[in-house]
């Protein structure tokens, strides 16, 4: 099929609904039916939303958070369906979108900081640490990028399998000037508005969304191919659900499910007010940053409800999936934007290995399969939705050139058995993002049942926490319980090891910072 990017506006929408014709012609009755039996699919990605910037509760309690937002959209998916309380991801978003993109952890695929520019590094400098070379360039849909991860990814398996794949909103797979930096090379049959950058320039049409004002995107921010909308006074957010409504007519036209990644922008930094909301958050006596941050969130899940409503009135509901995850803790530590204090009861935010850094609200939809009203504190992370989704589209015969760690999470879904209870969680990230704050730096990681260890690169010392008694994350407790770290250091080493994961280098020697099995 060919694929279309937003750019190309009304000719590309021409375009498809001519060539829908011809398949309409051309399909045969059986790979209709086929079609109709498999589900719609929107997988919803919100860009550093916390746990708790949502008025959904996934804590046993309501908190300040909870009443602060007003997530209406998001309550109604909730009474539709699961939630995950301890749902996982990366403490930064390429590492995230490449898991769920490949089904590797961010360990073995060594995506492990933001990629942006070709073959250069994003790390900061560190006074002890030098830092590996890691996949600069992200990761590819070819073998032939330097400095990258090849691997079959999960849009191209879809549409290998009938789907129509939508790609709407932040990328962010692979540097500028490689084939990821388009998602038309991975697998999408359209799309809109992914690029290289991880962040938009800005998020008013009035602005021209980040972009030069007499053509052309200003690099690396300026968001592309949203020009019939520049000077217009609407938000970003709008626009990409109107486009991504449009796509999802041209599935319609063609006879096909269809897969939208419906990958927002919001709630990334810079904070622009959404003035659809804005005033009310200010009335409401929030300072203005947090009430900008606060319109945002809103803007955000009125694009899910307006995703549900369109469902609703096309007859498309009941055949249709949707999962609600974010890419990575709340941003919480900037003080240009003096946005989050905290993301209490979580300690840190965005970046860190603790709580706040990588534990996300996730919400899955399912109708008939799911029961409605439902919670589960079955432990997920962020490759396991690679192997979920093609369960969920029916894909079970396909191959890949990597290996997939991720774990289908389907049965938890039809509570038909247990995510397995003794599975074990790792995080590497032999990186420096640049903030500093609780748990940021150089860290791996490892959540095995009720416990977490933490070890960090710089001075290879560890955290012990207890998350169920101590969600806090306030009582280290690594002194206390030896055996515990001891345990735990060593199956974190074995799995690093296993994945062949990376890690820094002692500026001091020159030589790699000791495994943390190493160190006991």
């Amino acid at each position: 099929m060919k694929r279309f990017s937003s750019s190309r506006g009304m000719a590309r929408i021409f375009m498809i609904l001519t060539f829908s014709i011809l398949v309409s012609a051309c399909t045969t009755s059986s790979q209709r039916n086929k079609n109709q039996n498999q589900s719609n699919i929107i997988m919803f990605l919100v860009d550093d939303m916390g746990w708790q910037d949502t008025s959904v509760p996934f804590w046993t309690k309501e908190t300040e958070f909870n009443r602060r937002y007003h997530t209406p959209a998001m309550e109604k998916l909730a009474e539709g369906g699961i939630m995950f309380t301890q749902a996982y991801a990366s403490s930064v978003c390429s590492p995230t979108r490449v898991s769920l993109m490949s089904g590797m952890n961010a360990a073995r695929h060594r995506v492990t900081n933001w990629t942006l520019r070709r073959n250069q590094s994003v790390d900061s400098e560190h006074p002890v640490l030098t830092y590996p070379q890691w996949s600069v360039n992200g990761i590819q849909p070819v073998d032939s990028i330097e400095n990258s991860t090849y691997a079959t990814l999960l849009p191209q398996l879809l549409h290998d399998n009938g789907y129509f794949t939508v790609h709407c909103g932040k990328a962010h797979f692979g540097a500028m000037t490689t084939p990821s930096a388009d998602p038309l090379n991975c697998g999408f049959d359209v799309n809109i508005a992914g690029h290289a950058a991880g962040g938009p320039g800005s998020y008013y049409g009035t602005e021209n969304f980040g972009n030069k004002e007499k053509g052309g995107h200003t690099e690396p921010w300026g968001i592309p191919g949203l020009e019939k909308y520049h000077g217009d006074s609407i938000f970003l957010t709008e626009v990409l659900t109107r486009e991504a409504i449009h796509a999802l007519d041209s599935a319609r036209h063609l006879h096909q499910p269809f897969y939208l990644y419906m990958s927002h922008y919001a709630v990334h930094v810079p904070l622009y007010a959404d003035l659809r909301f804005y005033q009310k958050y200010l009335d409401a006596g929030l300072p203005d940053a947090e009430a900008r941050y606060a319109s945002m969130v809103e803007g955000m899940d009125k694009s899910l409800g307006d995703l549900m409503t369109y469902l609703d009135e096309n007859g498309l509901t009941e055949n249709t999936i949707i999962l609600f995850m974010s890419d990575n803790g709340g941003f919480s530590l900037s003080p240009r934007t003096a946005v989050h204090a905290s993301n209490k009861p979580l300690n840190s935010g965005k970046g860190s290995a603790h709580e706040g850094g990588i534990r996300e609200p996730m919400i899955v939809k399912w109708p008939g399969v799911v029961h409605p009203k439902t919670k589960t504190d079955k432990m997920v992370i962020i490759e396991d939705f690679f192997p979920t989704i093609l369960e969920m589209a029916g894909v079970s015969n396909y191959q890949t050139v990597q290996p997939v760690d991720g774990v289908s999470f389907v049965p938890v879904l039809k509570n038909t058995e247990a995510q397995d209870e003794d599975r074990d969680l790792f995080w590497n990230f032999p990186n420096n993002w640049g903030p500093k704050g609780p748990g940021i730096g150089a860290t791996c990681t490892i959540r095995s049942g009720d416990w977490k260890l933490i070890y960090y690169y710089a001075d290879q010392r560890f955290e012990l926490f207890n998350i169920r008694e101590d969600i806090g994350e306030l009582a280290n407790r690594a002194e206390q319980e030896p055996e515990k770290v001891k345990e735990l250091a060593i199956k974190l080493g074995e799995y690093l090891r296993s994945v062949n994961a990376q890690r820094p280098f002692l500026k001091s020697t020159a030589q790699p910072v000791p495994w943390p099995d190493e160190t006991i």
